[in-house]
This record gives structure tokens, C-alpha cells and sequence, in this order.
């Protein structure tokens, strides 16, 4: 136990130290608050003016967690950067000979990064809900309202999940570029292309990223497929990290 905690306080330092990774955590925070903010105010405006732009299933609850679907972009590259840093830099086998027991290193590090991730989507998921409603003003919803406080919830594990399945991708491919390149594109647009697509429309709902915002959508009667969809691809990432992690030097 003694060594595991070690392995965790070491990684928790690395973790500080790695370039980049503050500020991803920083945009993360700043772009999802802006996004609400900017959300609120928009719809404030179209809906006291009568604009029918405004999306006809708006609802002021909804519209409070739609901020951190773009500030997850820099939760993931944060997932990527904590793992691929070691990599790319050669860290790896100093690391290696602290902690010879690999599955213990990718543990801690696994670990540490879920708590990172869970720590900075907690505040930033109910702040972002809050400056919503706040530019909504007359219009906004109480962060009680039925419904919310199961998707606030489920957004915080989102975030987190979302996060170990990009850092699970990165120890697969050991660099930033590849897990960037396919992840950032397909969270961004990709599979909500996909989506609207009658041929590809079911098959998008298996995609982590469109199955696990049923977590974060207000009254989903798919929230319990959406994340079972969404574990189930973050498992077999970390699994599969942890292979190639295993066998990084062979």
C-alpha cells in the first residue's frame, strides 16, 4: 500500500510539472464558462425579442450544460498530454526504474489523472450551469429544477470519462499527434455529422462521445445506455493503453 500511495504522490508531482497541462486545464475552465455565459445571453435576446432562430427543444435547463460539450476539447488534450509526456520525452524509464511494476505506475497514473479531471469538472460543470441562468435572467431555471441535478451529475462524469478515454488512447499510441488528430475532430464535429446522417444516424449513438451526452441531457430515458456505451469504450482504452504501456520497450 505504502508503494502505491508513493507511486501516486510521485505521479501527483510529474503531473504539476508537466508543460501544458495548466493550461489546457485553464481553457477548459474559461471556454466553458464563456460558452454558457454567451449561450444565455444569446437566448436571452431571441427569446425577449421573438427570434425564431432560437432552437425550438431550447430549454433554459439544457442550455446550462452545453458549454463544457466545447470546453471538453482542452479536458481532453489535458488526458493526452499527462500520458504522452513520459513518452515522447523519455521520462518513461526513469519513471520505470522508481516504480518497476508497471501496472502500478499506470494505475497511478490513471488515478491521478481521473482525479484531476474530476476536480476541475465538478466547479467548472455548476458554475457554467449558474452563468447560464444568470444571463437568462428572468428566463433562467433553478439548478434544483427536475431533471438538473441527475445531469449535473452526469456531466461531471462525462468530463471524467471522456478524459480517461483520451488518456487511455494516448498510451496506445504513445504520441500527442495521433489521439489529437482522431479525437479532437471527431468530439468537435465529427460524429455529430454523423449523427444527421439517416445512414450512419444508429450507428453514432455507439460513438463515446454522442453516447455519453445522454448523461448530460436533462430527462434522457437513455442515460443508463449512454453511459454503459461511453465505460465500455474508456475500459477497453485503459486496457489496451495498459498492453502497449506493458510492452513499451519490447
Amino acid at each position: 500500500m505504502s508503494e502505491t500511495l508513493a507511486a501516486v504522490r510521485a505521479e501527483t508531482t510529474k503531473l504539476r510539472g508537466i508543460r501544458g497541462t495548466h493550461l489546457s486545464l485553464l481553457v477548459f475552465a474559461v471556454v466553458s464558462i464563456l460558452v454558457a455565459a454567451l449561450d444565455g445571453w444569446s437566448a436571452k435576446g431571441a427569446l425577449e425579442s421573438g427570434n425564431p432562430a432560437l432552437r425550438s427543444d431550447f430549454t433554459p435547463q439544457q442550455a446550462g450544460l452545453d458549454g463544457i460539450l466545447y470546453g471538453q476539447l482542452a479536458l481532453i488534450v489535458f488526458g493526452v498530454l499527462v500520458v504522452t509526456s513520459e513518452y515522447t520525452s523519455g521520462m518513461m524509464r526513469v519513471s520505470l526504474l522508481a516504480v518497476p511494476r508497471r501496472g502500478r505506475l499506470y494505475a497511478a497514473k490513471t488515478a491521478v489523472t481521473a482525479v484531476a479531471a474530476l476536480g476541475v469538472s465538478v466547479p467548472v460543470t455548476v458554475l457554467g450551469y449558474l452563468v447560464t441562468q444568470w444571463a437568462l435572467g428572468s428566463h433562467g431555471a433553478s439548478p434544483a429544477a427536475s431533471g438538473v441535478p441527475r445531469a449535473l451529475a452526469g456531466a461531471v462524469v462525462y468530463l471524467t470519462l471522456m478524459c480517461l478515454f483520451a488518456a487511455g488512447i494516448a498510451a496506445i499510441a504513445r504520441s500527442a499527434v495521433v489521439p489529437m488528430a482522431v479525437l479532437l475532430p471527431m468530439v468537435l464535429a465529427g460524429t455529430h455529422i454523423l449523427s444527421l446522417i439517416g445512414a450512419t444516424e444508429e450507428m453514432a449513438r455507439y460513438f463515446p462521445d454522442q453516447a455519453g451526452r445522454e448523461l448530460l441531457t436533462v430527462d434522457s430515458p437513455h442515460t443508463a445506455f449512454g453511459f454503459t456505451v461511453l465505460l465500455g469504450w474508456t475500459v477497453a482504452a485503459l486496457l489496451w493503453g495498459w498492453i502497449r504501456h506493458h510492452r513499451w520497450d519490447t
